[in-house]
């Protein structure tokens, strides 16, 4: 019964709420990220972002002014991990807040000592565990890029994480998935990662990989979007577990 309904109130969103065909195709254009994707993957993702936006509050903050089209630019990149998996996998929460630039952050960290120190960085993104997602906007305008990094897709990928608790690299898997294998295979790659890391080395993926098993999940996520063939070289079992995780294989869609 729940499933009916849910089925039938999206209908309802999408029928009530359609993305005019100029909008769609002006953000199309500036996401190189989505090509490949067949007419059939493309309505689907549409469809999608508009049940997306619909649930989603998209808040602009320190004076910036979300247009529609912005909010699309978001919710297409937002959606693509989810594109096989369902809106369900974003529940639990509604925000999604944009400052205009790099936000200023503040937290308390224990030294090696166990004294509280006050530190403040300066962050593009960040996935809120009992919230939801904050963006910078100058670097979300530019995620859809085909470059390796992708803000949107990174910051996502950490609340797909946080399904099973805490952002810890071992978000809830997919019927039929092993546990072992996923364990296994991102255990391996990411102490690979972390020694290349520790030893100075040339790595194809982003060194920031290397800060936690949850980063370097969000991270090897946004290569696995954006340039698949670049992880399935490193780290094939990885590649293969994110084929199975997300119900895409990237590298057979982008050129």
């Amino acid at each position: 019964m729940f499933t009916w309904y849910r089925q039938w109130r999206e209908r309802r969103i999408i029928r009530n709420h359609p993305i005019d065909e100029r909008d769609w195709q002006q953000v199309l254009q500036q996401l190189p990220l989505l090509q490949g994707l067949s007419d059939h993957e493309l309505a689907r993702l549409r469809r999608l972002a508009i049940v997306f936006m619909h649930e989603k509050d998209f808040v602009g903050i320190q004076g910036l002014v979300l247009t529609g089209n912005m909010a699309l630019l978001i919710a297409l990149q937002a959606c693509l991990p989810i594109l096989n998996l369902g809106l369900q996998w974003y529940r639990g929460w509604r925000s999604i807040l944009v400052y205009p630039a790099a936000f200023k952050t503040q937290r308390t960290q224990l030294d090696a000592s166990g004294v509280a120190h006050k530190v403040e960085r300066h962050l593009a993104g960040e996935a809120w565990a009992r919230g939801g997602v904050v963006l910078a906007w100058d670097e979300t305008v530019r995620a859809g890029v085909i470059d390796g990094h992708n803000l949107v897709i990174h910051e996502f990928v950490h609340k797909l994480d946080m399904l099973s608790g805490a952002a810890d690299g071992f978000p809830p898997l997919r019927a039929g998935m092993s546990v072992a294998d996923w364990s296994a295979s991102f255990s391996i790659a990411f102490e690979d990662l972390c020694a290349k890391v520790a030893h100075g080395e040339h790595t194809e993926i982003d060194r920031y990989g290397a800060t936690s098993p949850a980063e370097f999940v969000a991270v090897t996520s946004e290569v696995f979007f954006e340039l698949p063939n670049v992880l399935a070289n490193a780290y094939p079992s990885v590649y293969r577990n994110y084929v199975a995780f997300y119900g895409q294989d990237p590298a057979t869609r982008l050129p």
